[in-house]
């Protein structure tokens, strides 16, 4: 059955808790980068110290539910798994958010093209982040598009006019009710659409049973 709704493909990514969360919980980053391939990413991640296992979705779950069960989930998920999917590399990180820390994302696209989106419950910050060549060029939090930053923040303009999105600060209390209704409950699925259209490459389900290279996060 084939739908118009542009968010239909990604509402998997946008369980509840209650609803058990989905495959990858109600913490994950998913980054798509343009100009490297697994080994590189896994590199980039891991600060030129690792080039990865070859594993499988369920082998990266186990590896970052061991790394947040010894730092108690104060340092995300630790660990990254990276596939090829097209032109594009897609990583994976379990139960964290570095992939979209302004920092880490800016030193991750040095030479490529990084475009990532974080789902975090618990802190409500949702985020989006497209970098090029160390560059934040347009990020914002999920729930808030009219509050866009980097060098062009208006560079993926009408796409996220076409997922509906309302790039207008709210000028009075009224109008910013209705945009925070619209966007509490799409705000993830429409970052991921967004995310789809910039890379031309849907982050869908069967991508969890892909084959992996995984490594480590490290950071400085």
């Amino acid at each position: 059955m084939t739908t118009s709704d542009p968010l239909a493909p990604f509402q998997w990514l946008n369980m509840s808790e209650t609803e058990g969360g989905g495959p990858l919980g109600v913490i994950f980053s998913v980054a798509f980068f343009h100009g490297l391939d697994p080994t590189g990413v896994i590199r980039r991640f891991s600060q030129g110290e690792d080039s990865g296992e070859q594993s499988d979705f369920s082998g990266l779950s186990q590896r970052a539910f061991e790394f947040v069960d010894v730092t108690r989930g104060g340092d995300g998920g630790g660990y990254v798994g990276a596939f090829q999917a097209g032109e594009w590399c897609v990583a994976i990180e379990p139960c964290g958010w570095w992939v979209t820390d302004h920092q880490l994302v800016a030193g991750l696209s040095r030479g490529c093209e990084v475009v990532a989106v974080t789902r975090h419950d618990y802190a409500a910050e949702h985020s989006f982040e497209y970098a090029i060549d160390g560059t934040i060029v347009n990020g914002y939090r999920l729930r808030h598009p009219h509050e866009r930053y980097g060098s062009d923040p208006d560079r993926l303009k009408s796409f996220m006019l076409d997922l509906g999105m309302g790039l207008d600060r709210p000028q009075d209390d009224a109008v910013w009710d209705v945009a925070w209704e619209n966007n509490y409950n799409t705000a993830v699925p429409r970052g991921f659409a967004l995310a789809a259209k910039v890379t031309g490459v849907p982050f869908t389900p069967d991508m969890l049973d892909r084959p992996m290279l995984v490594g480590p996060i490290t950071r400085s």
